[in-house]
């Protein structure tokens, strides 16, 4: 009798979840869809996704960004972007260099090679991601955009 009702509790959950989790599953199954084309681009491309947003990154912060508050930004622990970064310094797309102030701290900077990748392959990629978006008017993605504000506020 005991396994009948966790089996019960089980479906009220898998069947019919409470529409908080049903709006949640939505979400991340269609935020999900809308990664996949951009990473179907970049990677089109021979190009890495979070690579590329860890050099939009720096470029929006005026091209030199401490990588602690890099990995901030982009969500990521002290230890993955470095190994973000390895790569993109390999290839010449950023560089390192000394905190003018605070010698234990490093400086990471976009490079002119990796302004020029950001300018040759930033507008494809946001094309086919409002190709996706599309889907929407523009009442409704300012809507979804203060939605999505609103949940992100902790």
């Amino acid at each position: 009798m005991e396994l009948n009702n966790v089996t019960d509790n089980l479906q009220q959950y898998v069947l019919e979840p409470p529409l908080a989790n049903e709006v949640f599953f939505a979400l991340v199954g269609a935020t999900a869809g809308a990664v996949a084309v951009s990473e179907k681009y970049w990677q089109g491309r021979g190009l890495n996704g979070a690579r590329i947003r860890v050099l939009v990154e720096i470029a929006k912060q005026g091209g030199n960004i401490l990588p602690s508050l890099l990995a901030e930004r982009i969500g990521v622990t002290k230890a993955n972007i470095s190994l973000l970064l390895g790569p993109l310094e390999k290839e010449g797309y950023i560089s390192r260099a000394g905190h003018a102030l605070d010698g234990r701290k490093s400086v990471i900077t976009i490079t002119a090679a990796g302004r020029s990748l950001l300018a040759e392959q930033l507008p494809g990629n946001r094309e086919a991601v409002a190709a996706v978006m599309s889907r929407l008017d523009e009442a409704e993605l300012k809507q979804l955009l203060d939605l999505l504000g609103k949940l992100s506020q902790n």
